[in-house]
């Protein structure tokens, strides 16, 4: 459920990250449903702790999870809509970049349509 690819490029806590977010918008996650606790995910997962904690924090500081004191980690009832526009802002930056780096218009499209 919650794959993450350690050879790539992208941090693991952010990995998990857009996963644990990926599962809400997917509804495989639902409002107040219980995460596994950051020990149990980082042995799942085979990574250290200190990774599915940062995750989790920056669930929480962007209002996706909440934490309850010696209960564990839910989830929120999160606005889709919410959630894409903060896509689509990533997106921006992420185009913006890339169009600042060189790549071409033509470039992103093909990356887009290949994705």
């Amino acid at each position: 459920m919650y794959n993450i690819d350690l050879q790539s490029r992208t941090p693991i806590y952010e990995q998990l990250y857009k996963k644990i977010i990926e599962l809400i918008l997917k509804k495989e996650l639902m409002p107040n449903d219980k995460l596994p606790s950051v020990r149990e995910l980082a042995k799942e997962l085979g990574v250290n702790p200190n990774t599915v904690s940062k995750a989790f924090q920056l669930l929480e500081r962007d209002k996706v999870i909440y934490s309850l004191a010696g209960r564990g980690s839910f989830v929120c009832n999160v606005n889709p809509d919410a959630v894409r526009d903060a896509a689509f802002a990533d997106f921006d930056k992420a185009v913006a970049e890339a169009l600042t780096a060189g790549v071409t218009k033509e470039e992103l499209k093909e990356r887009i349509e290949g994705a």
